[in-house]
């Protein structure tokens, strides 16, 4: 039997969402159907179910397969698309039931991704993600790949067509990949730059549609694309921005979190992300008028988690207040959770408070003094050396390194936590501990 040939891709969808006990956490449908129509599909039957586990044949229970076919018949869909990864098997077989096309959430979020992206960069990355999921499924609804010519005068090389592509397709990663990687040494000079002119960087991060351009525009008096949908923006913007206390910093807008983020998708865009991983600050905006809120804020801390950036402080932003009636201002952290700041990007309100804030926190985050180092510390001397925070060095009588050092304190803290070194391994005459890294500095005369 012939694999099904595709029609174009039309945009009648009948969306399906299967909850399975082992999800760790429950469908969101009006997620799923928020994605659906920023792919610009119109969503004509919303099919649910629960199950124990998916079956490896169709994800899906053959009664449960049978009625999505009698509702892509009655509904007249183009287009079926399931709120979960499917394998290419899976997609195979189901689109030789359905008699149309049929997509999982990797590839509907790549799709948005794919008609959102403007810049070169942005550009290169989908493309990079796409090319990645689509390797293992070229076999997926085209015939002729799997055919080799025969006969007198037509053998070929002995290479079938599926063999060619999937050799091109390497080709053409290998070529993308290269393309980022020189545009990663770019921004990777701009951050350097800013470093040395020792600017700090804010990030702004959080659950997709939750405010992050619309806070961008206002700290910023920019006019980057905002809009009450989800992955608005994907190119990160950076803008300077001036604080209270006469200080500068950078401002980065980056792209949206969501749950279940693709893997191909965090992997191509690491070098964007890493604006986050690098950042001085930050900055977690929440909808805070929306219910799913809280498992909202530990889907985005998950992904900060899997890019590296967890040990980056956060200053957590509750937006979207005009939508209820708390009131604007600041709400102190315990320890255990990060400060709140209350405001609305869209009415202006709470904006004064998060840039006195910011304006407080900056200004004793730099560390300027000097360090005395014990030879077996030569990867933390590398490490400041790399920041350019080293101002001046020098060899004492008993063999340490003296560094004048002038360097974000809380960047220092995460240097010594990630190379596993206690302040009281550091060599001082003043007592240290553990709680303040300004006690383990001398300062120079």
């Amino acid at each position: 039997m012939e694999l099904f040939e595709r029609p174009h891709a039309g945009e009648n969808a009948i969306l399906v969402q299967i909850g399975f006990k082992a999800d760790a956490t429950p469908p969101d449908e009006q997620e799923f159907v928020e994605l659906a129509r920023s792919a610009g599909a119109h969503v004509v039957h919303l099919i649910t179910g629960t199950k124990t586990l998916p079956e490896s044949r169709l994800f899906i229970g053959s009664g449960k397969a049978e009625e999505i076919r009698e509702q892509v018949v009655a509904c007249q869909a183009d287009l079926v698309i399931f709120d979960h990864n499917l394998t290419p098997a899976q997609e195979r077989n189901l689109e030789r039931l359905f008699q149309c096309r049929v997509l999982d959430r990797t590839g509907l979020i790549l799709d948005i991704f794919a008609q959102r992206a403007r810049s070169h960069e942005g550009k290169l990355q989908v493309e990079l993600a796409q090319l990645r999921h689509l390797s293992t499924r070229l076999v997926r609804g085209w015939t002729h790949l799997e055919r080799q010519k025969g006969g007198i005068g037509l053998r070929g090389p002995g290479e079938t067509q599926l063999e060619t592509d999937r050799r091109l397709l390497g080709v053409r990663i290998k070529q993308i990949g290269k393309r980022l990687e020189k545009v990663q040494n770019q921004r990777e000079q701009g951050r350097q730059a800013r470093k040395k002119a020792e600017i700090p960087t804010v990030s702004l991060v959080g659950y997709t549609n939750a405010g992050k351009s619309s806070l961008f525009n206002t700290l910023t008096h920019s006019g980057v694309f905002a809009a009450d949908q989800l992955f608005a923006t994907l190119d990160p913007t950076l803008r300077r921005i001036q604080l209270p206390q006469q200080q500068q910093m950078i401002l980065a807008d980056t792209v949206g979190f969501i749950r279940n983020l693709p893997h191909d998708l965090v992997a191509a865009f690491r070098s964007t992300l890493q604006e986050t991983t690098e950042a001085s600050l930050l900055l977690h905006v929440i909808d805070s008028h929306d219910e799913q809120r809280e498992l909202y804020r530990e889907q985005v801390n998950m992904v900060i988690e899997e890019i590296g950036a967890q040990t980056v402080p956060q200053l957590e932003i509750m937006n979207k207040i005009d939508l209820g009636n708390r009131p604007a201002g600041l709400e102190p952290g315990n320890g255990l959770n990060p400060d709140r700041i209350w405001l609305s990007a869209h009415t202006g309100a709470g904006i004064d408070a998060l840039l006195e804030y910011l304006g407080n926190y900056f200004a004793g985050q730099m560390f300027q003094g000097r360090v005395r180092l014990a030879p077996r510390h030569g990867r933390l001397r590398s490490q400041l050396y790399a920041d350019e925070a080293v101002r001046q060095e020098s060899v004492n009588e008993a063999g340490e390194f003296v560094l004048d050092l002038h360097i974000d304190r809380v960047r220092l803290n995460t240097y010594l936590a990630h190379e596993g070194i206690s302040p009281d391994e550091l060599d001082s005459d003043t007592p240290i501990t553990a709680t303040s890294t300004q006690e383990a500095w001398e300062q120079p005369a």
